[in-house]
């Protein structure tokens, strides 16, 4: 089950945890699943297939959209066009290629007009978006933009308030809230920049946290 207390506020949990007893066998189980689910009504709103996710599922970084859109859902990729561009660039800023991360949404289906994810579209995704994290069991982890930071902090702020901090998630990793590059792109130069600044403190975050845990691996039982 979770673990994390939400603060009577709404605030941010002082940490936050999806580790879960997995119902899934393996990453290609769950993927598997996720790919034939119907579990929602988005199965029957025109998707043309499900988007389930893109990169390394061993890497140590993973970023966390809010679902697709027509060009993901065309292609199944997540964050193609303009905001995977963009998304691209940034992961390149910081030393990376694409494939060396992992990408995925909230919901893997894309809404009927790109509308917002219902609560209950999130909550019949989630358990492979928690699938997701429990198999990759990345260092750090990116929300891009209100949906998967919310859901995944467990609280109401908002990303422009929680953009650029770093929490505690689950038992060995942070979690840093960054813009959605879609918001980016329709905002200009100040929130590339601090998309920028973000993306920094992620490059920080993912060496000291992944030294972290190769000096605990190493470390005498």
């Amino acid at each position: 089950m979770r673990s994390g207390t939400r603060w009577p506020d709404g605030g941010i949990p002082s940490s936050v945890s999806l580790v879960v007893e997995s119902p899934f066998a393996s990453f290609e189980e769950l993927e598997r699943e996720a790919l034939a689910c119907t579990k929602c009504p988005l199965a029957t709103q025109g998707r043309s297939q499900v988007v389930f996710g893109d990169g390394d599922p061993a890497a140590d970084l993973v970023f966390v959209g809010e679902g697709p859109g027509a060009e993901e859902d065309k292609q199944g990729i997540p964050f193609v066009g303009r905001a995977g561009r963009l998304l691209t660039g940034l992961i390149a800023d910081i030393g990376l290629r694409r494939d060396e991360v992992y990408i995925a949404n909230v919901v893997k289906c894309r809404p009927p007009g790109n509308r917002d994810p219902l609560p209950d579209e999130i909550e019949a995704c989630r358990p492979y978006l928690e699938g997701q994290l429990g198999f990759i069991d990345p260092a750090v982890v990116v929300t891009l933009g209100n949906f998967a930071t919310k859901l995944l902090l467990e609280t109401k702020d908002g990303i422009t308030k929680l953009r650029g901090r770093e929490f505690p998630f689950r038992e060995r990793a942070v979690l840093i809230p960054a813009f959605h590059p879609s918001a980016v792109l329709r905002s200009g130069g100040t929130a590339l920049a601090q998309s920028r600044a973000d993306f920094v403190r992620v490059k920080r975050a993912l060496g000291r946290v992944s030294a972290e845990r190769a000096s605990s691996q190493g470390a005498p039982g």
